[in-house]
């Protein structure tokens, strides 16, 4: 039999996605598990930090597809699902292959190894999209060669480093996010465009970022909260980008507790924080774009009669689409 391994690849880098920005300060990771017959047993990501790392709740789910055990699924902690999978795999996994889009990885920290778990559940061979770069949780892939179990490298290599980005940026210094929201003729205002369940993923990435960059006007014109309440989240700190200091302070964003708020007429604030999120529209983009690393969008089938972002002369590689709702949600560089 002929297996594909960028399709079952594919899948877990599509998982993954799903949890791009709401998995601070880890990566975002997916995986597939694929039985004897190149059946798919079940694909999952690692969802937020602290959680189960993608292989673990890959294997889970596989787990439950093949056993009908379902005191598997009672369980959340990861070291809990571990010992729950050594204790009674029964070595149904003999046959079976895991898609990882990272290295599994092979540090015993807030969560045991996930290479050390695929060796003792004995699987058959293992395929990498890219190997970690984090000395403290690589070489994985050497524990899983000592169990005799087949690895390959590399797979979808780019489209796996991709996931990685914001990952990687935060580890070396600092990682930016341009988010905006726009109708199909690129109008950004005039009230709530996205989608309920667009929202609440911006609330969730709003739940894990250190500090978020608006502007005056819209603070202004908006009097947003620009909290993560959709999720009973944290607020990030806020710092409002303009030139006039005059706030009406009732405004709801300068009432929320434990949150710093700054009005600032330039961006030195952003080099005390890593993991940060700007807001806006076109001015608010020409005034970021030498120091943004990634956009992130949230495309609603609407029309207005405002001119929007559509003015903008620029090009961008798309990482990552799709849909969310009525929403296309699409992750971008600019070229």
């Amino acid at each position: 039999m002929v297996i594909d391994s960028n399709f079952y690849m594919a899948l877990a880098i599509s998982e993954a996605w799903k949890y791009q920005g709401f998995t601070y300060p880890n990566p975002a990771v997916g995986a597939c598990v694929v039985g004897e017959h190149g059946e798919i047993l079940s694909v999952n990501a690692h969802q937020k930090a602290g959680m189960p790392h993608a292989e673990v709740m890959a294997l889970k789910d596989a787990y439950f597809k093949l056993t009908q055990d379902s005191n598997i699924l009672k369980l959340s902690n990861s070291s809990d699902i571990h010992n729950y999978l050594i204790k009674n795999h029964n070595n149904i996994f003999k046959n079976s292959t895991i898609y990882s889009t990272l290295e599994p990885c092979s540090h015993i920290g807030k969560t045991p190894s996930c290479a050390s778990l695929i060796s003792s559940l004995n699987l058959k061979s293992v395929y990498i999209g890219c190997n970690d770069f984090n000395k403290i949780a690589s070489n994985g892939r050497e524990i899983l060669k000592k169990s005799d179990i087949l690895v390959y490298e590399d797979i979808l290599s780019k489209e796996s480093q991709n996931l990685l980005l914001p990952f990687k940026l935060w580890q070396e210094d600092k990682f930016i996010l341009f988010k905006w929201a726009q109708r199909l003729d690129g109008s950004t205002n005039d009230g709530i465009i996205s989608s309920n369940s667009s929202r609440l993923e911006v609330h969730k990435i709003r739940d894990v970022i250190d500090l978020l960059v608006i502007g005056g006007n819209s603070v202004r014109v908006d009097r947003p909260t620009l909290d993560a309440r959709l999720v009973n989240g944290k607020a990030p700190d806020v710092l409002i980008l303009s030139q006039k200091k005059d706030f009406d302070k009732t405004i709801p964003l300068f009432n929320v507790p434990n949150r710093e708020v700054f009005i600032e007429d330039n961006l030195d604030r952003l080099k005390d924080y890593k993991n940060i999120m700007i807001e806006g529209s076109a001015k608010m983009y020409e005034l970021t774009k030498d120091i943004v690393d990634i956009y992130l969008c949230y495309v609603a089938p609407k029309f207005a009669k405002s001119d929007g972002m559509r003015d903008l002369d620029d090009e961008f590689e798309i990482l990552h689409h799709r849909k969310l709702e009525n929403d296309l949600v699409i992750w971008m560089k600019r070229k």
